[in-house]
């Protein structure tokens, strides 16, 4: 029997059960309110995090992966006992080494006290192929705050959001920090691999710190392009986090990137916070540690010109667990005990400036 499912029944995704009762609408329709991503332009679009301009003059892949909904959520207020979606996915990108529910999962978190509390994940079935209905039960009895984030390496075309007919339905309270922190980075700041999308570290930062923030992670496609840069540096933007280490396909190209890449950021934004972060890998070898130093070294030299909003986070120092490397899946991608670290290490940093 290869169904843990028909074993345990804990592990079991349960169909939808619809009812007259229950009213279904379309999360694009006020008062709903979606952050982090642009929106479908038609019903035939689905949700980006690039403008096709952009990724034209990058290549096929970011085009792919642009598509992808990492960093998305979804903010509402209501009574209703429980909360369904419809999501139509026209695209699932599955990994071996990546749970489902992470790339193609969405996550419910109520407001309770000021803190976002986890209230469970929609889980897709396994063989999702074009999207899926799923159910959550609320526990409240008052109104309240819902955040919902959405899958980080799966296409979204349409999500519709399901409560109890008669319950109340008002616009979420918005963030304390609204002008977004703006994360630029490899597979890693895309969310991988995360057992659910609650999970990215950047999800984890914005609950905390209640702060907006643009997921511009890429899978394997965050190479510091002047395009790249050109467009964030016109981005409105409260802190920048520069996070693409892993995805620089050399020393060499690190070294020629890197300093142009921040330099593009920094002439358009001269008072911008720009945090810059090495691979979250420990222990490091000889490879590592220089490209390490040469990430340094930009900030070094912002510091030397005089530039006081320059931030430098050693990733290794975030990975330093007493097994080695076990904040990883692959000697790699964090599991949720390496994306805890990574919000703990560069929540810090987010934090003190958002406070400043």
């Amino acid at each position: 029997m290869s169904n843990i499912s028909k074993i345990d029944k804990n592990f079991e995704v349960k169909p939808l059960e619809e009812g007259q009762d229950t009213v279904f609408l379309n999360c694009l329709e006020t008062p709903f309110k979606v952050y982090g991503l642009m929106l479908p332009k038609d019903e035939n679009d689905v949700y980006r995090r690039l403008p096709l301009s952009v990724v034209e003059a990058l290549n096929e892949s970011v085009v792919s992966l642009s598509h992808h909904t990492a960093g998305g959520r979804l903010k509402f207020k209501t009574n209703s006992p429980y909360i369904c979606i419809k999501a139509e996915m026209p695209a699932i990108m599955k990994s071996s080494n990546f749970a489902l529910c992470g790339n193609a999962g969405f996550d419910l978190y109520k407001k309770t006290n000021g803190v976002d509390m986890f209230v469970g994940s929609f889980v897709p079935p396994f063989d999702i192929e074009n999207g899926y209905e799923s159910k959550l039960e609320t526990h409240i009895f008052k109104e309240t705050e819902f955040t919902i984030h959405f899958p980080l390496y799966s296409r979204l075309k349409k999500l519709e959001i399901g409560l109890k007919a008669g319950s109340s339905l008002k616009s979420g309270d918005g963030y304390k920090f609204p002008i977004p922190v703006v994360y630029y980075g490899s597979s890693i700041t895309q969310g991988g691999c995360a057992s659910r999308p609650g999970m990215a570290y950047q999800n984890i930062i914005s609950r905390e710190y209640n702060c907006d923030h643009i997921n511009l992670g890429f899978s394997g496609n965050a190479k510091g392009e002047d395009a790249m840069a050109e467009y964030i540096a016109g981005l409105d933007m409260s802190i920048f986090v520069m996070d693409y280490d892993y995805n620089a396909p050399t020393v060499e190209h690190l070294r020629n990137t890197h300093q142009r890449f921040f330099n593009i950021i920094r002439q358009k934004n001269p008072d911008l916070p720009i945090v810059m972060v090495s691979r979250p890998q420990w222990p490091l070898g000889e490879n590592e540690k220089e490209r390490r130093d040469i990430i340094k070294a930009t900030y070094e030299t912002a510091k030397r010109n005089g530039d006081e909003n320059v931030y430098f986070i050693d990733g290794s120092s975030m990975m330093q667990f007493p097994g080695g490397n076990e904040g990883t899946v692959d000697n790699c991608h964090p599991t949720d005990l390496g994306l805890r670290a990574m919000a703990t290490g560069i929540g810090k940093v987010i934090g003190e400036i958002l406070n400043k």
